[in-house]
Parts: structure tokens; C-alpha cells; sequence
């Protein structure tokens, strides 16, 4: 199957061919009619499986050529597409892919990005006169409309690209008075990885009738990502010696693992720093990537790891979505994730575009409970490995402490009056009667 089948024009079809994209994935083939029939869509698959072309093609081909004419004659251009992402990481990323198509087309839409984090300056002077098609992040898009740079009385396109996290609570209140400013009569399409069962009903109320695509990851072509493509493994390890064993998986000659570069998550920004600094004076190029820097740091420290300049990026769950970096081997879950989901999009930044990765995951004994549940969630059926000379002593919470059975998930976890009586009650245990 080709791309024009899909019903594609030709300069769109070139396009993807410059992208390396020769036939449409499972996800694509199933939501590009779709789209094109003006449908609302509900599409969830894999990560690295083309979810972005999936619905960027189609717009593309519905945007009309009368939004160039009106800019010809002087006339301010309505904003025709919203695209909203949670992160600036993934705003750049669309963007990048959205300029890339629009090459092609003559006359071609105006593409604009919007995000936090930078001066808003620039992004009201590009805005000048609208765009057709705008990539934004809800905070600074509604910054935007504040100050009269933008306005979303005529969308008539809206995508949620990462729906799941855009639907979350933290991002509940921006996104609610994005979708106040928007006329009813619209298409919206929603695309992610993961769709947790709290999602699913606020999903069903922004959709009229959608058409669901769904491709689990045994459904992937042999050349999209898929888990099927990364090899998975979970190390028992104690806390105090998580970084000598990330020392020596990345030091070791002669495993056939190819650990030039290697994306490492942990919990927290200053674990990352304090890591970072460990490995770097113990010989390993390594460095951090976390909300705390600039988005010119960010840019630039990304850009270097692709390079390989680089050997290991310390990062947080910023660099969970939206990130892609080719050919990436190995990911290194240094800490657990807070959520299953979170998991699956974790390991999604290797094994993408049919290349083989590998994801590992340290267990400490504290962290069973927890890793068992994202087990369980995720279906894996993973062996805890014992690696020589790191058989772990550290002895694991009582139950009582250890969340009681629920392993830190979001939305799970004890309250703090709960830890205290638990605190309490195991002391009172252990007094002499």
C-alpha cells in the first residue's frame, strides 16, 4: 500500500518519500481516511509507529489554497489548525516535521510554533497576521490570546497530540479555557500512546462520533516501533548501588551491546545533576537534560547527544515524549516511573523506526511492589535479574510502609496522615508489652 492510496496528492506523497516515510504505517493507514473524511478520531498506538504524519498529511491536503489568497490581498489570516502538545520539546518536534511537508506545496500554509519557557516577543511577531497551522503548548497559547496575537474563533481542526497527558489534571484548567475559545463545529483528533481508563471519558467528550484506530504493538509493521523491537530487562540492584552498576553496564568490552549512547531516567531534576557529576568524574561523558535549563540548553545539549558527543544523557520524564533520536540504543530506568504509562513511553524512545534497542530497568527492594504493578499493567512477564557481585542486602519496607501494595502509582499512593498512623502503628508494635 502506498500513500497515494490513501488518497494523498502527489506533492504530499513526495513529501512523506523525503521523510523516508515509502508506505503508510498500520496507524497511518487506518487514521489518514479519517481525517480526510472530516471525521473526529480517537487513535492510540505505539510510540514511534508515525502518529505525526498520521494526521499531519491529512490536514495538510484539507488546508485550502484561499488562506494564501487572503494573505496576497491583505487580508489577516484565520487560524485553521491547532495542534496542542504538552511539552516544548514535542512543539519543536511537530513543527519540524510540519515545515518539512510544507515544502512541497505551492502555495504553501503558514506554520507557526508556540511554547513557554522563551521570550513571548518573537512568537506575537511571527504570529503577526495569524498562521494556518499553529503548534502550541496550552499555557503559552492562552498567553498569546491574552495579548491579542492569536485568535481561535475559527479553528476549524483541533489535534491533541499526547491526549493522555493533555487530559490530565495538571493540565485540566489550561485546556478547558482553550476548548471555551474554540467554536463547537470542529474536527478534533486525538493521538497518543497510552490511554489510561480516567482518560477515556473526558476523551468521549470532546469527540462527536469518532472513529477509533487502534494498533497494539504485535500489529506493527516490521518497519515501525514497536515493543516488539526492544529487548526488556529488569536488574535487582540496592538503592546505594544503582550507579556503580550503571558504571559498569556502560564500561563493560565484549557484551555486544552497543552502549555509545545511552538515555537514563530518574525521578527527580537534582538526582540528574548529582549522577551526571558522578559519572563524568568517574571518565563517562554524561550529562543532564531537565526542565531546569534554558530551551537553548535543552536544544543544544539534544542536538549534542545526537551527534554522539555525548555517551549517556541523565534526563527526567521531560524527555519521556516527543523526543526522538535515531538509532538509540539503550534506555536506563535508573528510577522507577511514577506511572505504567509513563513506562511505555520511557522505553518508546529506543527501538523506533525497526531498529533493535534495549530497555533495563533497575528494581530495588524498596521499589518491588511497584515494579510488580507496572508489571501487571503494562502485561510484561519480566524474570528479576540477579547481577553477579550486586545481589542486593537491602531488606524491603514492611507492607504497611510500602504503599500497601500499590507500589507509588499516581493517584494511588498513601496520604501523608496514612504513612503517619502506619509509622505509628509499627512502632507500637515493636514496644515490649
Amino acid at each position: 500500500m502506498s500513500f497515494a492510496t490513501l488518497g494523498l496528492r502527489s506533492e504530499l506523497v513526495n513529501a512523506a518519500l523525503d521523510l523516508g516515510l515509502a508506505e503508510p504505517t498500520p496507524i497511518q493507514q487506518q487514521a489518514v481516511p479519517a481525517v480526510l473524511a472530516g471525521r473526529d478520531l480517537r487513535a492510540c498506538a505505539p510510540t514511534g509507529s508515525g502518529k505525526t504524519a498520521a494526521y499531519l498529511l491529512p490536514l495538510l491536503q484539507q488546508w485550502p489554497a484561499s488562506g494564501a489568497a487572503q494573505a496576497r490581498t491583505g487580508f489577516v489570516r484565520t487560524l485553521g489548525t491547532l495542534i496542542l502538545v504538552p511539552t516544548r520539546e514535542l512543539a519543536l518536534q511537530v513543527h519540524e516535521t510540519l515545515s518539512d511537508l510544507v515544502r512541497h506545496m505551492q502555495p504553501s500554509p503558514r506554520c507557526r510554533v508556540a511554547y513557554g519557557g522563551v521570550s513571548i516577543n518573537p512568537q506575537m511577531m511571527q504570529l503577526r497576521g495569524s498562521a494556518d497551522f499553529l503548534v502550541a503548548t496550552p499555557g503559552r497559547l492562552l498567553d498569546l490570546v491574552a495579548h491579542n496575537a492569536v485568535r481561535l474563533n475559527a479553528v476549524q481542526h483541533l489535534v491533541l497530540d499526547e491526549a493522555d497527558r493533555l487530559l490530565d489534571p495538571g493540565f485540566a484548567e489550561e485546556l478547558n479555557r482553550v476548548l471555551a475559545l474554540l467554536p463547537r463545529q470542529r474536527q478534533t483528533l486525538l493521538f497518543s500512546a497510552t490511554f489510561a481508563q480516567h482518560v477515556e471519558a473526558l476523551a468521549a467528550g470532546l469527540l462527536h462520533e469518532p472513529v477509533r484506530a487502534q494498533v497494539d504493538a504485535a500489529e506493527q509493521s516490521e518497519h515501525a516501533a514497536s515493543p516488539a523491537h526492544i529487548t526488556q530487562r529488569a536488574m535487582a540492584v540496592d538503592s546505594a548501588r544503582r550507579t556503580q552498576l550503571l558504571r559498569q553496564l556502560v564500561s563493560q568490552e565484549n557484551t555486544g551491546e552497543d552502549w555509545e549512547r545511552v538515555l537514563v531516567f530518574v525521578a527527580k531534576r537534582h538526582t540528574a545533576e548529582m549522577l551526571a557529576d558522578k559519572l563524568y568524574r568517574a571518565g563517562i561523558y554524561a550529562t543532564t537534560f531537565h526542565g531546569d535549563m534554558s530551551q537553548g540548553a535543552r536544544r543544544e545539549v539534544l542536538e549534542q547527544f545526537k551527534a554522539r558527543r555525548w555517551q549517556l544523557l541523565i534526563t527526567t520524564d521531560l524527555a519521556a515524549r516527543g523526543i526522538d533520536i535515531a538509532q538509540l540504543p539503550v534506555v536506563v530506568n535508573y528510577d522507577l516511573p511514577r506511572s505504567s504509562a509513563d513506562y511505555i513511553h520511557r522505553i518508546g524512545r529506543t527501538g523506533r523506526a525497526g531498529h533493535a534497542g534495549m530497555a533495563i530497568t533497575f528494581v530495588t527492594p524498596a521499589d518491588t511492589g511497584h515494579w510488580q504493578l507496572i508489571c501487571k499493567r503494562n502485561q510484561l512477564d519480566l524474570a528479576l535479574e540477579q547481577v553477579p557481585g550486586f545481589e542486593t542486602t537491602e531488606a524491603p519496607p514492611p507492607p504497611s510502609v510500602a504503599q500497601d501494595g500499590n507500589g507509588g502509582i499516581k493517584g494511588r499512593r498513601m496520604s501523608k496522615k496514612d504513612k503517619l498512623r502506619a509509622a505509628a502503628a509499627l512502632d507500637a508494635a515493636k514496644k515490649p508489652s
